[in-house]
């Protein structure tokens, strides 16, 4: 059996994510104010993975921010993003190109490693990849400048 979508977060046995699940998505983000939406992969509630789809539009903010409890997995299936590294400091040490059409198309971010993005054409998408549970970001996970 497979299903598509899902309200609830329950109930995924496959999925396959197709062109028409990717231009929903990224119509989503073009409506919604902070310019990304993001779909969630995981098979149920009880999951303690987190996998999800993020449509990115140009000019979405995300914070500068790390992950104590797990390293991040990033693989681009459309469109093209910049992928920045900071030190404690929040100067950018290193700035990485995803381009879905490019030669980079995937990186890992170490468990702890300060992070951001920056999206670069309209239409992209990302899909991500962390140990554990979903939790939001804590105080100590997001830079202050």
């Amino acid at each position: 059996m497979l299903i598509y979508l899902f309200p609830s977060g329950e109930g995924i046995e496959d999925m396959i994510i197709d062109n028409k699940i990717l231009d929903d998505l990224t119509s989503q983000a073009k409506e919604s104010p902070r310019l990304r939406f993001n779909l969630d992969l995981r098979n149920s509630t009880e999951d303690k993975s987190q996998r999800m789809l993020n449509a990115l539009e140009p000019g979405t903010v995300m914070p500068i921010h790390r992950h104590f409890a797990s390293s991040e997995t990033v693989a681009i299936l459309r469109g093209k993003i910049s992928w920045f590294f900071y030190d404690d400091n929040g100067n950018m040490t290193e700035e990485i190109i995803l381009d879905a059409n490019g030669e980079i198309r995937c990186l890992n971010a170490e468990k702890g490693r300060w992070h951001s993005l920056e999206c670069l054409e309209s239409g992209s998408i990302i899909l991500e990849s962390k140990d554990g549970a979903y939790a939001p970001l804590t105080e100590d996970e997001i830079l202050k400048k």
